[in-house]
């Protein structure tokens, strides 16, 4: 009787555990008729259903942060939007203002829907006439000033046509929506409708269903950084003024569908050398270096999203000049190395001479190291020297004649050695008849 109740137990536990595992069973699909059905939107809360690390590391990243609802987190507005305040800091600045202080719109918070950006500047959309618009004030975070932001045209600029296919996912300017305030999922890997209803068993179909950027060609994939990490306009016949590539999807390429300020040669945007001045060029200034001729990507050196908490502020996979050294083995220590030995490979080969809240704030992409001679060849062109604080004031000038002195290679010291002939190094051998 024992062994048949240890019997029994043991079926009713194999029996539960098959009943619950059909419960939870997917149920089969057509799937044809899925694959036929036009990919749409599903947001990010549905991929972590089976992609949940990548969910929570991607959670941990600015880009699902970029756009953020004020209606459903109302502490992401960051600063005091007090009008005395606002005005008093416009009132230091009313030189460059194009209407005067009391006269520049100042929204509310409760008019805020979202705001963009945490950690270098925020910037307040809210809504007129049913179309989205960016309010002509904007906080930057390091110097806690408010500043303009396109105080006169403010409501003339369309949001989700100028900027919106960069901030949001699933941007539609016919129906005027997006489908998730975040860079999500989707922005990357594209639409994901078809792979979610195609079960786990239909591996290769689903597969097909979803992009893949590591398994995309290195010239494809890095262009789905470049869509929203450079400048210019799209070529779309009835959005020519929009800021994005409309019409993206990652997997294409930009340029059927943009011309960007590199192309046009935009020197508003870019310095006489054609480093960027701006923000979110790294792309174009990825195009012109020699990482780009030798296949060193932006997933090279950044994680998009790494299992677990990522160890820098800008989702490199190593901090600091540790990233660089990673490839960069074998550095001589002779001209410009060997007078600054206590100083990083950033400093030198990616100065912060571009701006997004405040001048030189972002570092250049180039990976050109740029010594005084780069001003004196154009007063334009900054030069990594001025960007260090110890050298900011000096008169470039000066500091090209130190640098020039400094960086001499050293001269060969000894005496010179005589050419040694090979019958020296090498005797030959003697006849063994004893014969000349």
């Amino acid at each position: 009787m024992v062994g048949w109740s240890k019997n029994r137990s043991f079926l009713l536990i194999v029996g539960l555990v098959f009943a619950i595992a059909a419960c939870g069973a997917e149920q089969p699909v057509d799937i044809k008729a899925v694959m036929a059905q036009p990919k749409e939107y599903v947001g990010s809360e549905q991929c972590k259903t089976c992609h949940l690390e990548h969910y929570d590391s991607w959670k941990m990243t600015l880009h699902s942060r970029m756009l953020i609802d004020v209606r459903e987190n109302p502490q992401a507005i960051i600063a005091d939007m007090n009008p005395e305040l606002i005005r008093a800091d416009l009132e230091k600045i009313k030189d460059k203002l194009k209407l005067p202080v009391e006269e520049i719109y100042i929204p509310s918070p409760d008019e805020v829907l979202y705001v963009i950006g945490t950690q270098w500047k925020q910037r307040y959309i809210v809504q007129k006439d049913g179309t989205y618009h960016v309010a002509p004030v904007q906080y930057n975070v390091a110097t806690k000033r408010w500043v303009n932001y396109y105080e006169q045209a403010w409501d003339q600029r369309d949001w989700l046509v100028r900027c919106g296919g960069c901030h949001a996912t699933g941007v539609d300017l016919e129906k005027k929506t997006f489908s998730e305030t975040s860079i999500g999922c989707e922005a990357c890997h594209g639409p994901g409708s078809q792979h979610t209803a195609l079960t786990r068993t239909d591996l290769f179909e689903k597969r097909m269903t979803i992009v893949n950027p590591a398994k995309l060609t290195a010239g494809i994939a890095v262009q789905i950084c470049g869509s929203c990490h450079t400048r210019g306009n799209s070529k779309h016949p009835d959005y020519s003024e929009a800021g994005w590539p409309v019409g993206f999807r990652p997997g294409m390429v930009i340029e059927p569908l943009y011309e960007s300020s590199y192309d046009k040669a935009d020197m508003r945007r870019l310095y006489p050398d054609f480093a960027s001045r701006s923000h979110h060029q790294q792309y174009i200034d990825w195009i012109q270096s020699q990482h780009a001729v030798q296949g060193v990507t932006c997933t090279s050196c950044h994680s998009v999203h790494r299992l677990g908490i990522a160890p820098t502020r800008f989702q490199t996979k190593e901090a600091g000049s540790s990233q660089c050294l990673t490839c960069h083995t074998m550095i001589n220590s002779n001209r410009a190395h060997s007078i600054h030995s206590f100083a990083n490979c950033l400093g030198c080969h990616m100065p912060r001479i571009a701006s997004t809240a405040e001048p030189n704030d972002m570092r250049s992409h180039t990976f050109n190291a740029r010594p005084p001679m780069e001003t004196l060849d154009n007063p334009e062109n900054p030069n990594s020297c001025l960007v260090c604080h110890y050298h900011r004031n000096e008169d470039v000038n000066e500091m090209q004649r130190k640098y020039e002195i400094l960086t001499q290679l050293p001269k060969p010291q000894g005496q010179m050695i005589p050419p040694v002939s090979m019958d020296t190094l090498m005797p030959r051998k003697q006849d063994p008849a004893g014969s000349n």
